[in-house]
């Protein structure tokens, strides 16, 4: 079985001076952790990566020099499972939308997006559409959150932590 951490949207120094304790305890032990976009710093990377392996992308918030560094989109293998990543920004349409026309064609089990601070754990025609929120700025929703995947052969289960 594969725990991994997911979250987005830290706009960190904005938003946080660095990661909540919480989050950094439940990740700790994962197998790896993915971050949906708007890290907005590249240390936010270091601090994950010092807790497990870290597959990120960028979002309209980052600065140049991960801009630079990560890609727009991405796709990750865990085990039998394969996770699109996104952030979601973009013309037309909500962040969902944006997750569904990317990656929607691709036969993938998961897909994991971000851009709206609004968590969402829903299965749409056989693939797992995943956000876990913001862990640092709630904005819309009265909760901060991240979110865990739990992977199990060729089955995917998500896990929205609120706090």
């Amino acid at each position: 079985m594969l725990k991994i951490g997911v979250l987005s949207d830290t706009h960190i120094p904005q938003r946080a001076k660095t990661l909540p304790e919480v989050l950094v305890q439940d990740f700790s032990g994962v197998d790896m952790i993915l971050h949906a976009g708007d890290l907005v710093i590249p240390e936010v990377l270091n601090w994950l990566e010092e807790i497990a392996p870290c597959h990120a992308v960028r979002g309209n918030m980052d600065g140049p020099a991960l801009q630079n560094q990560l890609p727009e989109k991405k796709e990750i293998r865990a085990n039998r499972i394969r996770i699109g990543l996104l952030h979601g920004h973009g013309m037309g349409g909500n962040s969902l939308q944006k997750a569904q026309v990317e990656f929607g064609s691709r036969n993938l089990d998961v897909v994991v997006f971000g851009h709206s601070h609004n968590p969402y754990n829903e299965i749409h025609r056989g693939c797992l559409f995943f956000n876990p929120g913001s862990p640092t700025d709630k904005r819309w929703v009265p909760y901060f959150s991240y979110g865990l995947l739990h992977v199990d052969g060729d089955k995917v289960r998500g896990e929205i932590i609120r706090f």
